[in-house]
């Protein structure tokens, strides 16, 4: 698996992903199994790793010898 998420979408991922499991305990039974959705966008910040975005061809990681100029 190469890393095809950029590191602001990988924060951003991060953060969607604890708020959406944090809900876990605020819910009721039926309804608190869904927020375990939040584990996919937790894993791919994790991981570096989208599938949806290797499927689409998206890449947000810049070149290794690329240098960000401001």
């Amino acid at each position: 698996m190469t890393c095809n998420v950029g590191r602001i979408d990988r924060v951003v991922r991060g953060v969607i992903g604890v708020m959406i499991l944090g809900l876990y305990g605020a819910l009721e039974p039926p309804w608190q199994y869904f927020t375990l959705i939040g584990l996919v966008p937790l894993g791919s910040a994790l991981t570096g790793f989208c599938p949806l975005y290797a499927r689409l061809g998206w890449n947000g990681c810049q070149p290794a010898g690329r240098q960000r100029t401001s």
